[in-house]
């Protein structure tokens, strides 16, 4: 099922030059933007080399964020871009909706952790025509990866406590969740807290040769 099912990952990248505001003193505001779009360099790499998928949609309309799409063979999508993760993946699922796509991988831009085998496991976990997948983040509040098949089948909204919200959505959907548990996809970097785990952790990515390079380490 999962190697045929047409699933479409999306990645919604606010505008990077706001961006990653809540991580304050531990990262300098200079180096967030480029430390944003490390991150989502991270992520999209490890997307494009996954198997299992049938293509990507990056949600925006930060340039640099479009042109790192791009470079990806990103498809980049507008709509719903100014109203957050919720309603940066919602317009995405629609238009996958409309399209008649198999299903939606919905995933942040800022977990640079992520692994392509990680992701073919997730993608790997969906085995009915319709379904719910879902990986918590670390801290078992929030929601770092979801599939939904077809796309838009659950309604998703997404904040610091949007895990158990999104099993209840699921069930109340007619679909008993899968849940995955994946340390590298798990590690969204929205917090100090968050960013001292992820150094912890040894990695090539391209967020931590930023941090590197800037001293931050």
């Amino acid at each position: 099922m999962s190697g045929t099912a047409d699933v479409w990952a999306v990645v919604p990248i606010k505008d990077t030059t706001e961006a990653k505001q809540r991580l304050g003193e531990a990262v300098p505001a200079a180096l967030r933007q480029r430390l944003a779009l490390a991150m989502a360099d991270d992520v999209l790499a490890a997307l494009a080399a996954a198997t299992g998928l049938a293509g990507i949609c990056v949600v925006t309309i930060d340039p640099a964020a479009a042109r790192l799409a791009q470079r990806y063979g990103a498809r980049v999508l507008d709509g719903g871009a100014r109203d957050g993760q919720t309603g940066a993946i919602g317009a995405a699922a629609d238009l996958l909706a409309r399209e008649g796509r198999g299903a939606m991988l919905a995933l942040p831009g800022d977990i640079p952790l992520a692994t392509p085998e990680e992701i073919a496991t997730v993608v790997a976990a969906h085995q009915r025509l319709t379904d719910f997948v879902i990986v918590p983040a670390h801290d078992g509040r929030g929601s770092n990866a979801i599939l939904c098949a077809p796309p838009g089948v659950v309604p998703l909204r997404f904040g610091d406590d949007s895990f158990v919200p999104h099993l209840a959505a699921a069930r109340r959907a007619g679909i008993e969740p899968t849940i995955v548990r994946l340390p590298g996809i798990g590690l969204d970097i929205d917090h100090p807290r968050d960013l001292a785990a992820f150094l912890k952790i040894p990695s090539s990515t391209r967020a931590r040769l930023v941090l590197q390079e800037a001293g931050v380490l």
